[in-house]
């Protein structure tokens, strides 16, 4: 089983340009995508992104201990989103470096948190929790029917000119 992230190059650009913003005490960004996942008779999954949601600066918590963390609001936001656009939903904020980025130990707490939530809303979808850094990205997937995320294995960045059905 293979699990493929799928961006726009234009909407990664809008998410980086978008977590570049500096806010008034949280020290990083984070945003939700709504995807549409496309599943083939081996099980590979591809979720391709089709929109971002920046998470609004009165949807942070001022919480030092954390580089970021969201509250209740920015979680139904995104809840409805992915119930409203029958969607797929990936979390993502950046690492501020350049090279493969890794999910911290707080990333990984707090995404076994509330990734169930969009589990309940929509069980027969995938969602995810992805990281970017200036120019990689890293994640885990939470897979229909099944209970731990599992590493998504390979990202693809379209050109901004390429015509995919789901872009359309």
């Amino acid at each position: 089983m293979s699990i493929t992230f799928q961006i726009n190059e234009r909407l990664l650009r809008t998410i980086h340009e978008d977590l570049s913003r500096p806010h008034a005490f949280a020290l990083e960004r984070m945003g939700f995508i709504s995807c549409r996942p496309t599943f083939d008779n081996k099980q590979n999954v591809i979720i391709v992104a089709r929109t971002y949601r920046p998470i609004q600066d009165n949807h942070y918590i001022d919480d030092p201990s954390y580089g970021a963390l969201m509250n209740g609001d920015a979680i139904r936001m995104a809840l409805e989103l992915s119930y409203n656009q029958n969607a797929s939903i990936v979390h993502v904020h950046r690492h501020e470096h350049r090279g493969k980025p890794k999910l911290s130990r707080t990333d990984i707490m707090e995404s076994n948190k509330f990734i169930p939530s969009f589990i309940n809303v929509r069980p027969l979808l995938p969602h995810a929790t992805i990281v970017l850094s200036y120019n990689a990205m890293a994640g885990r997937c939470w897979l229909p029917n099944k209970k731990s995320p599992v590493p998504i294995n390979k990202f693809i960045i379209t050109k901004a000119s390429e015509r995919l059905g789901v872009f359309v």
